[in-house]
């Protein structure tokens, strides 16, 4: 199982050159059943990550590009009536897919980005009263452009608290540049790729996250770093039980990575950054924190034992 997963994550290390950090936290993401959301500045291989991770499982991919003017019913779907059989029929949007890119999803205003939020919850959409099952496993992989560029508008805070982790890819280092300027084209080789895990396969994944055994140290370390969090007072509000659950399932999902049945603290320390950093809001400037900041105040100041 375990060389399954490596085979994985080096064939996605193949296509995004140097970043083997953010690629493992993006397919933990998707084991512990997830949403994910890449933030970062345009041209850094996000889109690319994205499409990545439905090639390399083999699951049905549709985007969504993120604009000003974009409707609700752009994403999903609509009744359209019929002169034909002078009756409305229902066209799917593209939001029925096993992995939907949301391309840039702060560049949409506030109403089309809601769209998505019963979809991230509940996995259904209800359109004029009809609800409607989404395809399982369905995942939400968004990216988004930094909040000070132009035509953006922020993410509420219950949409952001909808997925599971935020990551960041950053430039790439000297050696893996150079190597991408003398490389293949990308989209060439993610046309190549051939699934590296079969769906079911990933299925099973899912379900062996869920059997990953986090004992009660664990479960009292996570639980600290939440009520820290909540009385610490330098967050407007510390993390919901949501953050908690999130930061517990990502924690088993990175164990399973490392081929263990089993979640040690150094699991937790490594995927809290992504799990808590946009779920926190600094009292002082009312900004989401950063990585960084998350994990040199919560981690350093909350004892493990």
């Amino acid at each position: 199982m375990n060389k399954l997963l490596e085979s994985l994550v080096q064939n996605g290390e193949r296509i995004i050159l140097g970043k083997g950090k953010s690629i493992r936290l993006a397919v933990a993401c998707l084991l512990a059943k997830g949403h994910l959301l890449i933030e970062d500045l345009p041209g850094v291989g996000k889109t690319t990550l994205a499409h990545l991770l439905a090639r390399l499982i083999g699951m049905q991919y549709s985007r969504i590009q993120f604009t000003s003017d974009l409707l609700p019913a752009d994403i999903v779907g609509s009744n359209i009536y019929s002169r034909e059989s002078q009756s409305f029929t229902y066209h799917s949007g593209p939001i029925f897919a096993q992995v939907v890119l949301a391309d840039e999803i702060n560049r949409a205003t506030p109403k089309s980005q809601s769209a998505l939020l019963e979809a991230m919850e509940e996995h259904q959409v209800t359109v004029e009263g009809v609800t409607r099952s989404l395809p399982e496993p369905f995942f939400v992989v968004a990216t988004q452009n930094p909040t000070y560029q132009i035509g953006t508008f922020a993410l509420p805070e219950s949409q952001m608290d909808r997925f599971l982790m935020r990551i960041h890819l950053g430039y790439p280092d000297e050696a893996d540049e150079k190597a991408l300027f003398k490389g293949k084209n990308r989209r060439e080789m993610l046309a190549e790729l051939k699934p590296i895990v079969e769906l079911e396969q990933f299925l099973d994944l899912q379900k062996k996250v869920c059997e990953v055994v986090a004992k009660d140290p664990i479960i009292d370390y996570c639980y600290r770093l939440v009520a820290f969090s909540r009385s610490c007072g330098r967050f407007l509000h510390g993390l919901s039980p949501r953050g908690g659950l999130a930061l517990l399932a990502a924690s088993r999902a990175w164990a399973l990575l490392a081929g263990r049945d089993y979640v040690l603290p150094e699991d937790v320390q490594a995927v809290a950054p992504a799990c808590l950093g946009h779920r926190l809001i600094t009292a002082e400037d009312n900004a989401p924190i950063g990585h960084s900041a998350v994990t040199e105040y919560l981690l350093n100041l909350v004892p493990i034992a």
